[in-house]
């Protein structure tokens, strides 16, 4: 168990930023990608929904390829950091560790569902290098969590702890096909628990 004095110290993600107008273009983007497509969605659409002439929109992108590496690999540097500063702070907890990434995931997917939609479905579109980038990022953030359900279920391999952590992000990560009949909060709780159960099994 930590201290107070030594969680001071730890790790964590840096801090917020103060949001750019390339940022809120990137986000403008994401959101019409995620509802419309890559193809269904042109430079054109994205400068007028951001009210941004063509010429100060290529300012910030060489165009949507760009973007969409600019959405998808800070997400996963940010999920891989935040993943190992929580496994940090618990070095003698599994079980803690293990509550402390799931509500971390499930926060960061209640808040990023278009992010999540578009990783789903857009991220063959990438280069090579940068899609190699975001899943070698994405495979250590998985193991992070294979290393903590080892501790807890010593029965299970590492592939099958693998399996299991996949299937844990399948329900944390349906954030962008739930409706808006649960509050947030509710919400939140019902992905938490069911994601308890498809790791430890109660």
């Amino acid at each position: 168990m930590t201290t107070v004095d030594q969680q001071q110290h730890l790790p964590g993600p840096p801090a917020p930023r103060r949001r750019s107008r390339r940022d809120e273009i990137l986000e403008i983007a994401v959101g019409l990608f995620a509802s419309r497509g890559y193809h269904g969605v042109s430079m054109d659409d994205i400068g007028s929904a951001a009210g941004v002439t063509g010429p100060a929109l290529y300012h910030h992108f060489a165009g949507k390829e760009a973007m969409l590496v600019a959405a998808l690999i800070p997400v996963s540097e940010g999920l891989l950091h935040g993943g190992k500063a929580r496994v940090a702070q618990h070095p003698d907890d599994a079980r803690a560790t293990l509550a402390d990434l799931i509500d971390f995931h499930v926060e960061f997917a209640l808040a990023n569902p278009a992010v999540i939609a578009l990783h789903l479905h857009e991220l063959d579109r990438l280069p090579d290098e940068p899609r190699r980038q975001i899943r070698r990022l994405q495979r250590l953030y998985v193991e992070e969590w294979v290393a903590v359900l080892g501790k807890l279920r010593p029965e299970l391999e590492a592939a099958e702890a693998r399996v299991l952590a996949h299937s844990a992000f399948g329900l944390m990560n349906s954030t962008p096909f739930l409706g808006g009949e649960v509050d947030r909060r509710r919400r939140a709780a019902l992905l938490r628990d069911a994601t308890v159960h498809a790791l430890l099994g109660k």
